[in-house]
């Protein structure tokens, strides 16, 4: 089978406005280019303190959680609650709804980004469940001068046992300055790569990237298999998500992410009758 290299189709950096006194974000992934950014629907980079969020619902998607910095409590109608630390990772598939918050330990500013992933229709109500992923509990992958580990999905052949509705790889690489690898990708995924620390160079062109900037894989083939070169020019500390697009409408509202109006206004009100507890 041929395998595809993957080029970088937008390099963009990142800003951050002030929401409130406790609270900064910086758009990673920017809501409202559905098709483009396909299954990914969007990604905030988020700095926080305790009572930024309170107890709010989710329908229809999943919302992937790394912790960057400090100490992230969550707590749920479902499950009770836990702490995320630094390196871990919460997925959590709200599916026909659940109600919860994730607050910073007192005194904490917490930094981490969070993912929404769209789930398609026949899933938009599947029952919610959540996966604490703990970094020292992931598969990881060495290289030389490179940890890669593996929260979702696999890198050449470390795999994760993460449970998912649409097929997603999330890897998280830290490279020492001179070192190179590569990631491989079934062809049609669509997927990008926020860089957490350094600077490097990525895909088949060596296109550069750094520190707050999120670049965007070139789409590739479903027929073929697909592979992502990155190279370190100082440490670098990266991530990369890639799914399978569902090609689906997507109709957001608020926390509600469904295929039509109706599907929102229907999320709205067993939410006000209580049926997502």
């Amino acid at each position: 089978m041929n395998v595809q290299s993957r080029g970088i189709r937008s390099v963009r950096d990142v800003s951050y406005q002030e929401h409130s006194p406790t609270h900064k974000v910086g758009l990673v992934v920017e809501p409202g280019k559905w098709q483009e950014y396909d299954p990914f629907l969007l990604m905030a980079e988020d700095f926080f303190q305790r009572g930024t969020f309170g107890m709010h619902p989710h329908r229809g998607i999943e919302t992937v959680t790394y912790v960057i910095d400090g100490k992230l409590e969550h707590m749920d109608n479902k499950t009770g609650g836990g702490v995320l630390l630094p390196g871990d990772v919460q997925w959590m598939t709200a599916g026909k709804g659940i109600i919860h918050t994730e607050d910073p330990a007192v005194g904490e500013t917490v930094h981490s980004l969070q993912l929404w992933v769209n789930l398609p229709s026949d899933k938009k109500l599947t029952e919610p469940r959540y996966q604490n992923m703990r970094a020292q509990d992931m598969p990881v992958r060495y290289e030389e001068g490179a940890t890669i580990r593996v929260f979702s999905g696999s890198s050449k052949g470390v795999e994760a046992d993460t449970k998912n509705h649409v097929p997603v790889t999330m890897v998280e690489f830290i490279l020492e300055p001179g070192a190179a690898v590569t990631q491989d990708l079934p062809g049609g995924y669509n997927g990008f790569l926020y860089i957490l620390e350094g600077k490097g160079t990525f895909g088949r062109e060596n296109t550069m990237g750094e520190k707050g900037q999120v670049l965007w894989l070139e789409r590739g083939n479903d027929a073929e298999m697909s592979e992502v070169k990155i190279h370190a020019n100082e440490k670098l500390h990266v991530l990369l998500y890639a799914g399978q697009p569902i090609g689906e409408k997507v109709v957001a509202r608020g926390p509600f992410v469904m295929n039509s109006e109706e599907e929102i206004a229907q999320a709205y009100k067993d939410f006000r009758e209580g049926k997502f507890e």
